[in-house]
């Protein structure tokens, strides 16, 4: 076991300190909204107000008779775009309406405060439709996807209903995730400005690579005359991981005023225009023998999606990765709503999907009347069970048992709720966790300079992770030099083009190409005789055909999450007293910014198994949990003692770090844990997140 590796700061693994941490805290970085450009305007999006229709007439006369007001741009007069591969991009193109928030018009004005005036001015006269926004499991317009981000959308070995039928122990049970919200700290924004044909934005992205291409796309530019600036982003959880209408609108108004302009999200807007995590209906039916070795799985999801674009949370690709089985099948269905496009989310599929799983597996243990622990350990695979493929590594027994000791799981009462301390019911839970290592091809350069010191440069995207300081060690490690001696530049187009922060991939695909080029300079300085020239010497790394080439491996990170809680019987709180992860995610390359990730995402675990939810309202097609106020995000007084470690894994088939994503694993398992822990303190199974109060209350009342 360990929680660091070295102590100088400077080693590949050492808990090096963020580099830009000082200026955030100072409030010297500069974040998307933030860049005061000469003759800077504002725009203020206006969001329709029905759930499905088509706008008949605009009347602008109130909102450009305001003090301040430039223009309001509406369906009639925006400026036309090519059509998007993303059609939540084609803002101000049509009057229709796909949904409610969606934009339909926007006004630009002198200040935020004159902006936002303007867009409450304007009237919208609409021509309704009928519309559904409600998921149901036998809906008729339910439909199998081919496709669920890059696994087919069916998947079955064997004849799982006849073997789930022919199994002396069953389980079939359904559980339910609600809409849930990425709520960055920093909402949605972009500055644009024009000067001539060429576009630069200053954008809150998880991908300026990504951002710079679909801008061209739409505006018919070549790249090289569009900059995307990313400098600093105040995190995203995959809402900024592709680009959003507030990048659109922004460059649209500043085209149309001949001004810069920026475009801020108000907060109660995010939820029907960066995208959420659709709802899932999750039916699982697990058969095994008595000595608890499965012998079917099923597994079959039912999900949103909208009739803007497709998207699909892939909850049950998890069964496909996590249990030995002879009979499996993991299937979605997706129905298309009157509803805003759901997008990704930190572990998109993985973090419902393991909730249902994991408690399902929790559901079997107690049918069998075996220790959780002990029942996942007799199930593990020798091969990846979807795939058939061998494993690179996969250390998931070694975080169950090493979590299960530190934890004291062997004093832990099988028995549920029999622990009493007054008014609450004390309870311990388990849960497994896994997500894929993944890496995407990426450019990057690294240059010797003639006083000694190193510059790599690559368009990386810090959206709060600490990439700039992870690459820097990556580049020192490969140069065999102190880190102080490497300087790393990220978030400008202008950078070697490299892939966005997303799907846990990002330190993976930067850090190879990173190393590529370093590792490539040091040779050639070693061979250098004589002074550097004034300009240095670089090198740059493409690792194109290499990240992206086929692999026989099955390659993913695992882990283990235990919980204890505290159920309040007068109130129906659920008190989290202690969080441990326990992970096998390769090489750490940061000890302290890995144990960040970690435990952020274990905390984000527990805003979705206590607190997190939302609701359509099925009159008007809106969410109505739309703010921080009636949306709840854990705050200090929700979170524990939240503990994360990992074990040393040595992986030789990922990539030259050794490093696997880690991003998003904490938040896989988490809430499942916490749920079979309230199971454990009340004896009562609850299958439907959030466990607030009033849910808890109400099992508790029908119980007693």
């Amino acid at each position: 076991m360990t929680g660091t590796t070295g102590t100088t700061g400077t080693a590949l693994g050492a808990p090096a300190e963020r580099r830009e941490g000082r200026q955030k805290v100072t409030g010297a970085a500069r974040y998307a909204a933030e860049y005061t450009l000469p003759g800077r305007a504002h725009a203020w999006p206006v969001p329709a107000a029905v759930a499905r229709g088509r706008v008949r007439a605009v009347d602008t006369s109130a909102a450009l008779a305001l003090p301040g007001v430039l223009a309001v741009l509406t369906p009639g007069d925006a400026p036309r775009l090519a059509e998007p591969d993303d059609h939540t991009l084609a803002v101000l193109q049509s009057p229709d309406v796909p949904h409610r928030g969606w934009c339909v018009a926007l006004a630009v004005a002198e200040t935020p405060e004159a902006a936002r005036a303007a867009a409450r001015a304007v009237r919208i006269t609409y021509d309704t439709a009928p519309h559904d926004t409600a998921l149901t499991e036998d809906h008729p317009d339910a439909y199998v996807p081919e496709q669920v981000y890059n696994q087919p959308g069916r998947l079955q070995h064997g004849d799982p209903e006849a073997a789930y039928a022919a199994s002396e122990i069953r389980v079939d049970v359904t559980y339910r995730v609600p809409p849930l919200h990425n709520h960055p700290m920093e909402p949605h924004a972009t500055t644009a400005h024009w000067d001539g044909d060429r576009l630069t934005v200053y954008t809150s992205s998880q991908g300026g690579t990504t951002v710079r291409s679909v801008l061209a796309q739409l505006f018919r530019l070549p790249e090289e005359r569009i900059t995307v600036v990313a400098e600093h982003v105040g995190g995203g959880f995959g809402s900024k991981g592709t680009p959003r209408p507030d990048l659109v609108l922004a460059a649209l108004a500043a085209r149309h005023t001949g001004r810069p302009v920026t475009v801020a999200h108000p907060r109660r807007q995010l939820p029907t225009v960066v995208g959420h995590r659709a709802p899932t209906v999750q039916r699982l039916r697990l058969g095994a023998r008595p000595d608890g070795r499965l012998t079917a799985l099923l597994h079959e999801v039912t999900t949103h999606t909208s009739r803007v674009r497709e998207f699909v949370e892939q909850a049950a690709v998890v069964s496909r990765v996590m249990y030995a089985t002879p009979a499996l099948l993991s299937t979605h269905r997706v129905v298309p709503l009157d509803v805003p496009s759901p997008s990704w989310m930190r572990a998109p599929g993985e973090a419902p999907g393991m909730y249902a799983l994991e408690s399902a597996v929790d559901e079997l243990a107690d049918v069998l009347g075996l220790d959780p622990v002990e029942l996942r350990v007799r199930n593990e695979p020798d091969r990846e069970p979807g795939s058939g493929d061998p494993f690179s590594s996969r250390h998931l027994v070694e975080c169950l048992r090493e979590g299960a000791r530190r934890f004291g799981w062997a004093g832990r009462d099988p028995h549920p709720g029999v622990r009493r301390e007054g008014p609450f019911l004390l309870g311990t839970g388990v849960a497994a966790a896994t997500y894929p290592a993944q890496a995407s091809p990426s450019t990057a350069a690294a240059r010797a300079l003639p006083d000694g010191t190193f510059l790599v440069r690559i368009n990386a995207t810090d959206i709060g992770t600490g990439a700039r300081t992870v690459l820097a060690q990556v580049a020192a490690d490969a140069l065999g030099v102190p880190l102080d001696r490497v300087r790393a530049e990220v978030g400008h187009s202008d950078l070697p083009p490299a892939p966005l922060a997303g799907g846990s991939m990002g330190t993976a695909s930067w850090g190879w190409a990173v190393h590529e080029a370093c590792a490539d300079l040091a040779s050639r300085l070693a061979a250098h005789t004589g002074p550097l020239p004034a300009e240095g010497i670089e090198t740059r790394a493409d690792t194109s055909g290499k990240a992206d080439a086929d692999s026989p491996w099955a390659r993913h990170a695992f882990g283990a999450h235990f919980a204890e809680v505290a159920v309040d019987t007068v109130t129906g709180e659920t008190r989290v007293r202690r969080l441990l992860g326990v992970y096998a995610a390769g090489r750490i390359l940061n000890a302290r910014t890995a144990r960040s990730q970690f435990t952020g995402g274990m905390i984000m675990g527990l805003g979705m198994a206590l607190t997190e939810g939302s609701t359509l309202d099925p009159a008007f097609g809106d969410f109505t949990e739309a703010d921080l106020a009636s949306y709840h995000v854990p705050v200090h007084a929700d979170v524990p003692d939240v503990e994360a470690d990992w074990i040393d894994e040595d992986d030789p088939h990922l990539n030259p770090m050794g490093s696997k994503g880690i991003g998003e694993i904490g938040i896989v398992g988490t809430a499942a844990a916490l749920g079979n822990a309230v199971h454990h303190a009340t004896g009562i199974r609850f299958r439907e997140l959030p466990l607030t109060p009033d849910r808890i209350l109400a099992g508790l009342l029908s119980e007693g």
